[in-house]
């Protein structure tokens, strides 16, 4: 039987003592609301199927990130993301909320606000991934007794079909930012400079590499004589052999940062300070253009350096190496699964295509 009893002003506190069951306590903001709920849970443990939400009304999203970040995030290869991630989620809001509080007309404002904040659609499934796997992983991991709000709304539409295209002079002005981040003159911004983001950059542009990838690269599965770098470990999870081009080759042989260790990772940086310094290298190329063209007087091209990221280095790889590797080719060389990703790379002229009639 449920005891109710007031506990202040505007405050009921329900306890429940049942054989064979934990005491169940709670406190509601009227009488009705405690008579509602003890109901429920006295007929929940008369038919056998009652299952204390006590953790789930007592833990906040909050305190579930952090030991989501503790115990899960540090087995993910994208852990260092994930963090940054993590860390965002902490200062809403709903970061606040106990895990059985939390409903997914919530769940969906999050996803609005996001949206309203100019958050593109994959960062915002990826934000409710994350969410959702937190929830699931203390239902079914930590013996929490809690829904999953996201399973309920719906998400942003994700158009991977992205294929941003880096003109020459685009790639002109992009790679004198990045080797002069200061005319010379020494301000805050050139103090800091990542010194590794003007190799890495072009290594991207050679090899088509993912970020990720790109930075896991360890000495150790470097071939110089034969021009290859093994993955060991890659975004689909399956490894690969990356041919390398005489430029790419180079670039590791040459005597600068790179060529002075043989050991451990080849770019010893990480992916948020290559973020910083390369999001600088696009700005400052842009405003170098601009000053160019108010000098000589010319229209400045609409969208020259603008929404340029660095996965788009992929795109502009991969649309070179088209030219020299067939599709299946290609395939083994980018990574990608789907033969449909990469046929917008390939641009052949009916007049080439007419030439291997006559081989």
């Amino acid at each position: 039987m449920a005891t109710i009893r007031k506990k202040g002003e505007h405050q009921w506190h329900v306890q429940i003592r049942r054989k064979g069951y934990d005491a169940q306590t709670k406190t509601l903001e009227s009488r009705a609301e405690a008579e509602v709920w003890s109901r429920d849970i006295e007929r929940d443990m008369d038919r056998g199927i009652f299952v204390s939400r006590a953790e789930a009304e007592s833990t906040t999203l909050r305190e579930a990130l952090e030991r989501y970040q503790r115990e899960v995030t540090p087995r993910k290869r994208g852990a260092a993301v994930e963090i940054y991630r993590i860390k965002a989620l902490l200062t809403n809001s709903l970061a606040k909320r106990t895990l059985a509080s939390i409903r997914s007309t919530e769940v969906a404002k999050y996803r609005d606000e996001r949206a309203t904040n100019g958050l593109a659609p994959s960062s915002i499934v990826k934000d409710l991934a994350l969410i959702s796997h937190v929830f699931e992983t203390a239902r079914k991991e930590w013996g929490i007794e809690v829904d999953n709000p996201v399973r309920k709304i719906s998400k942003p539409k994700v158009d991977n079909a992205r294929s941003r295209r880096l003109s020459a002079e685009e790639e002109h002005y992009l790679l004198a930012a990045l080797d002069d981040p200061g005319d010379g003159v020494k301000t805050r911004e050139t103090d800091r400079r990542n010194v590794w983001t003007p190799i890495v950059t072009r290594f991207a542009m050679e090899t088509a590499m993912r970020q990720g990838e790109l930075l896991a690269i360890d000495w150790k599965h470097v071939n110089l004589e034969d021009a290859v770098v093994h993955l060991p470990k890659t975004k689909n999870g399956a490894a690969r052999d990356v041919p390398l081009s005489p430029t790419a080759v180079a670039l590791l042989r040459g005597d600068g940062t790179v060529a002075r260790m043989r050991k451990g990772k080849v770019f010893a940086t990480t992916a948020s300070a290559i973020k910083q310094s390369y999001s600088r290298a696009v700005a400052r190329g842009r405003r170098n253009y601009l000053e160019h063209c108010a000098k000589e007087e010319v229209e400045p091209l609409e969208g020259f350096l603008e929404n340029l990221t660095f996965h788009d280095l992929r795109h502009v790889a991969t649309e070179k190496l088209a030219e020299v590797f067939q599709l299946h080719e290609l395939m083994r060389v980018t990574g990608h699964k789907d033969p449909r990703m990469l046929a917008r790379y390939y641009h052949p002229r009916a007049e080439d295509l007419a030439k291997k009639f006559r081989r």
